[in-house]
């Protein structure tokens, strides 16, 4: 059985939307960034504060490395694991990709209501806010294109409808599984 790789920019939904489709479909469900922080015994924000952005890619990429080892996952990576070509050489070859995308405000207005969003994770420019969505959306589109099997839009919807389109879709690639 493939995985179940959702991937987009921070705050577009991945985590929750992989908790409902773990419930929906019956697998396990995995937040790599979350992952990464137990493994690390620290916050993105911490290792950013130590390592820079590059040491945390490189752990990133250790924990792609290991979670497309596994099969029957469904895994919400961090914004940024599509940096690296290797990351997405390896996601595509161990599953199926969904980008979760969502307009640059609605990420910003999700980014703002998540209390543990501003604690767990740094800015990635200097400019912050929505000039920096908007920003690192325009660099990291086509590399979301390109890694995508699909594409969800989910500006609109609320994530219980996002995690039923996306089982669907995810049960017919599956040939009706799980």
């Amino acid at each position: 059985m493939s995985n179940l790789y959702l991937i987009g920019y921070r705050g577009c939904g991945k985590t929750t939307v992989a908790r409902l489709l773990s419930e929906r479909l019956q697998l396990p469900a995995f937040d790599a960034d979350e992952y990464l922080e137990q493994q690390a015994g620290q916050t993105i924000r911490e290792i950013f504060a130590a390592e820079g952005e590059a040491g945390f890619r490189d752990r990133e990429s250790q924990v792609v490395q290991e979670l497309t080892k596994r099969d029957g996952l469904i895994v919400s990576w961090g914004g940024g694991v599509i940096l690296r070509e290797t990351n997405r050489s390896a996601l595509k070859q161990a599953g199926r990709i969904v980008w979760l995308r969502a307009r640059p405000e609605t990420v910003l207005m999700r980014i703002e209501q998540d209390p543990t969003t501003g604690a767990r994770r740094p800015n990635l420019t200097a400019a912050g806010g929505l000039e920096e969505v908007r920003h690192l959306l325009s660099q990291r589109e086509p590399l979301y294109i390109a890694a995508a099997d699909w594409t969800i839009s989910v500006d609109e919807l609320p994530p219980a409808a996002i995690a039923t389109s996306i089982g669907d879709w995810f049960r017919n690639q599956e040939g009706g599984q799980p």
